[in-house]
């Protein structure tokens, strides 16, 4: 799980995929760096104090240069 430290933390559900993977896959091939796996969305948990901190938190590990694609992310109900 991803967070950053702190006492106010909300937890954030994240959905993600990979774009380049995706693209590789549908061609029959692989992506050079990232497994097959990437090409269905993967869902991650994220806490941080707020929705902005848990998309940076999130494009830091995942970076959308990378092919990386935030589908979905919300607040898991407490």
């Amino acid at each position: 799980m991803l967070q950053h430290s702190s006492d106010h933390k909300l937890a954030f559900e994240v959905f993600l995929y990979n774009a380049e993977v995706r693209a590789a896959v549908k061609n029959n091939r692989s992506h050079d760096l990232f497994g097959d796996h990437w090409a269905d969305v993967q869902i991650h948990d994220v806490m941080a104090e707020s929705e902005d901190q848990a998309r940076r938190l999130i494009s830091d590990r995942y970076p959308p240069e990378q092919g990386f694609v935030v589908q979905q992310l919300s607040v898991l109900a407490h």
